[in-house]
């Protein structure tokens, strides 16, 4: 049994939802309707604090719904010994810096990751869907890559599912393209299913399985969960 800690990838943190994590929540979805959209395909309607609340909630009833860290940045040392322990008009020693340290950082939540609730009466199938969401700022940086290949080795390593699929509307075309790259591959689309800005869209689907996985992702644990 490998001793690495699941709930971390080569870059990024995973932990739970709380309820503190709603101011969070309420910022990641505050992007403007084309982000929210990609993301959910909801109706553009403005979010405020219950939408927080939905979103923590569903989070939280999840086969997997966690919030994506980055670690806490490294504290700088930038004030050097001589600095540390310069001398005061009194000639006395100030040692004011030794005696109130700065404050212990904490690592940086930039998104969600979550696999769906899967039915009781259909578990048996074995299959879920990825949903991800990465703050803007923090976006095409390879977050979203590493948080969806993360996910998808914890459902076929620990949940010891068969199959995870993973979804996008036909205008957001770099999301696809980036799924087909990870090893999704593509499993159809659904036309006309989607109805945004004033126009029908298609809905593609990709998918990869437990034993594509395990060709492409099985030996390395730093992506694979």
């Amino acid at each position: 049994m490998s001793a690495r800690n699941i709930w971390r990838s080569e870059r990024l943190i995973f932990k739970p939802v709380e309820t503190t994590d709603e101011a969070f929540l309420l910022s990641l979805n505050d992007h403007g309707s084309e982000s929210l959209q990609n993301a959910t395909m909801m109706l553009p309607v403005p979010q405020g604090p219950r939408g927080a609340v939905e979103h923590r909630e569903y989070l939280q009833s999840c086969l997997l719904g966690c919030i994506v860290y980055l670690p806490a940045p490294e504290v700088s040392d930038s004030n050097s010994s001589t600095d540390n322990n310069s001398s005061n008009t009194n000639g006395d020693t100030n040692n004011q810096t030794d005696n109130n340290p700065p404050p212990a950082q904490k690592p940086i939540p930039i998104g969600t990751i979550s696999l769906h609730p899967i039915d009781p009466k259909r578990s048996h199938h074995r299959t879920t869907t990825i949903g991800v969401s990465i703050s803007r700022p923090y976006q095409k940086k390879g977050y979203g890559s590493e948080a969806i290949l993360w996910a998808t080795g914890w459902a076929f390593r620990h949940a010891g599912l068969h199959r995870v699929g993973i979804g996008a509307c036909s205008w957001n075309e770099g999301a696809w393209k980036l799924y087909q790259r990870l090893g999704f591959v593509m499993e159809g689309r659904t036309r006309e299913s989607v109805w945004a800005d004033g126009r029908w869209e298609d809905e593609v689907s990709l998918g990869m399985l437990v034993g594509e996985w395990e060709e492409r992702y099985g030996g390395r644990g730093k992506v694979a969960g």
